[in-house]
């Protein structure tokens, strides 16, 4: 499949970012992936595409601002900290993209405000204005509030994976870009198996892809390939593209964009 020609129609995308990818291991925001990130956004948008940013890391980021030696565990004591830490991320996002010239809005969504027409119609028409008004959209899962992190329906998520999938199709994206702390899909685990091949194209989702995939990556994250897969399969269903890529250097978002052949990519069925 050629890449390029597939990037090439791309208009509206999704870039998520995971907590691994966007802290040091203490939950101190990585400045440089940080800034890398917001300059290849821009740059993309400076062409004429809409990217909306799915990120996560306010728990992480809140964890080390509050000077807590672990996650916390109590649901009350996480949403504060996941408040702390949501503000410090959109301040610094919203320096960064300063700089770039672009000004940047926050959407913190529930699955209740998706379970209900009202709601999800507004969201929509809201993210459609951020576009049309040149705003770079932000998003994260409102973690001061929301409780119970798996749902019920047909708007489901408790990690960012598959919200990403989620906002992608409330938006009509064409592609979801998942950065991570690893390449892409391999078929094996690259960790315990040093001849792991890395699986450039999936065309197919199956259960038995699923069933292989490992739990969470790392600790910091809640999400693992697990939730990629299913990300990529709900995504795929919906006519989207979707690609893993190593989120090391943020800027290889822009090497997706030229058609190199990074990371692993999940094309819709019948594209």
């Amino acid at each position: 499949m050629d890449r390029k020609k597939s990037m090439d129609r791309v208009h509206r995308v999704v870039i998520k970012v995971g907590t691994s990818t966007m802290t040091h291991a203490g939950g101190r925001i990585n400045l440089t992936r940080m800034d890398r990130l917001c300059r290849v956004i821009a740059q993309l948008t400076g062409e004429g595409k809409e990217v909306a940013l799915v990120t996560s890391g306010a728990i992480g980021v809140g964890q080390d601002r509050l000077h807590l030696a672990e996650r916390p565990q109590r649901i009350e004591a996480k949403q504060v900290t996941a408040a702390v830490g949501q503000c410090i991320l959109m301040n610094m996002y919203s320096r960064f993209f300063m700089d770039y010239g672009y000004a940047v809005g926050q959407i913190l969504l529930t699955r209740d405000i998706l379970d209900h027409e009202s709601g999800r119609v507004h969201c929509v028409n809201t993210l459609n204005e951020m576009f049309a008004m040149g705003v770079i959209p932000i998003v994260n899962e409102n973690d001061t509030i929301a409780i119970d992190e798996i749902g019920k329906g047909e708007f489901t998520f408790g990690e960012n994976d598959t919200l990403s999938a989620v906002v992608a199709t409330l938006i009509g994206a064409d592609l979801i870009i998942i950065l991570s702390d690893i390449d892409g899909l391999y078929d094996k685990n690259p960790a315990q198996h040093p001849d792991a091949q890395l699986i450039p194209t999936v065309d197919r989702i199956t259960d038995q892809l699923l069933q292989a995939a490992g739990g969470a990556g790392t600790q910091r994250g809640t999400g693992g390939m697990i939730t990629k897969l299913k990300a990529a399969r709900f995504a795929g269903d919906r006519g989207i593209d979707l690609i893993i890529a190593q989120g090391r250097d943020p800027m290889i978002v822009a090497r997706l964009f030229e058609g190199e052949a990074l990371g692993t990519y999940f094309p819709a069925p019948g594209r």
